[in-house]
């Protein structure tokens, strides 16, 4: 009877994580497709139609230097907001480089271009000093600056990448022209990820990976999954449900092993609305009933 009771209990708890992943993959399903749609529109507001991809960002950086009237006050003391609907639309947003870039990732992404945010930390690699994007652009990752408003290029006006960056002479050059721009953000140590944030693991973490694999930060645009909130909900609810059916299924032969049958969840699911609309009576000629 205790092995019953305890088989239940385990096929109940796996029950309500099956249910509650579905909601939120279905909720993150949902969210992540108006995000998609309203980025849509945006872009076809802002970028010229059939542009090449070097218009496509100049007119990005035009629309953030000098578009539309915007909300001056910012309603949420969060600065380190990503919702595209907010920093798309507050002018204190779109002056802060991680959230500038922001805004113009997902505004390149939904206009067809390959982006995604780019670290710059300090000497220690332990703390972010400036945020920038990259754009794919005829197979080089070219830097884009957001809160400049600025491709960053050479003395010929060539596109510059990271690496080409990394050259402190080269990176004088190409922000000569940038008025206030902080010699401290500089391409010497880059990340797309930044697990030294961590408390205690964080620091041991990446500097493990980084040595292991030195290319793992390259192989996933890890801007979609950390930086819109939408999508990374969507991911963790997909994740959540596969967890869950992995679960099921080992609850499942498990039962079989000891000849119990566990509830299904979507039984567990009727009768729990069963019970809790049995819960609210209704008042039939003056007298109140329960619900059966």
């Amino acid at each position: 009877m205790k092995k019953e009771s305890t088989f239940q209990a385990v096929s109940f708890c796996v029950n309500i994580l099956l249910i509650c992943s579905v909601l939120l993959a279905m909720f993150g399903f949902a969210w992540e497709y108006s995000t998609r749609w309203y980025l849509a529109g945006f872009s076809n507001a802002v970028l010229p139609f059939a542009s090449s991809p070097e218009e496509k960002i100049a007119a990005i950086l035009a629309w953030m230097d000098r578009g539309p009237t915007r909300e001056t006050e910012y309603y949420s003391d969060d600065n380190e907001n990503r919702d595209p609907v907010d920093t798309l639309n507050y002018k204190e947003l779109l002056t802060v480089c991680g959230t500038a870039t922001n805004a113009f990732v997902n505004l390149a992404s939904a206009g067809g271009l390959e982006a995604r945010r780019l670290l710059l930390l300090d000497a220690a690699g332990m703390s972010t000093n400036h945020v920038v994007a990259e754009v794919l652009i005829d197979d080089r990752w070219i830097i884009v600056d957001p809160s400049f408003h600025a491709i960053l290029t050479g003395k010929d006006g060539h596109p510059l990448t990271r690496q080409e960056l990394a050259d402190p002479a080269v990176l004088r050059d190409a922000t000569r022209g940038l008025s206030g721009y902080d010699p401290q953000y500089n391409y010497e140590h880059t990340a797309f990820i930044h697990f030294a944030r961590l408390p205690l693991v964080g620091g041991f973490l990446q500097t493990r990976l980084n040595s292991v694999l030195p290319l793992w930060q390259e192989r996933i645009n890890w801007t979609m999954l950390l930086e819109r909130q939408s999508f990374n909900t969507l991911v963790a609810g997909i994740a959540l449900l596969f967890l869950a059916v992995c679960l099921r299924r080992i609850v499942c032969w498990y039962g079989r092993t000891i000849s119990l049958h566990p509830v299904s969840p979507w039984e567990q699911l009727r009768s729990s609305g069963i019970a809790l609309l049995s819960a609210f009576p209704l008042n039939k000629g003056g007298k109140t009933v329960p619900i059966r």
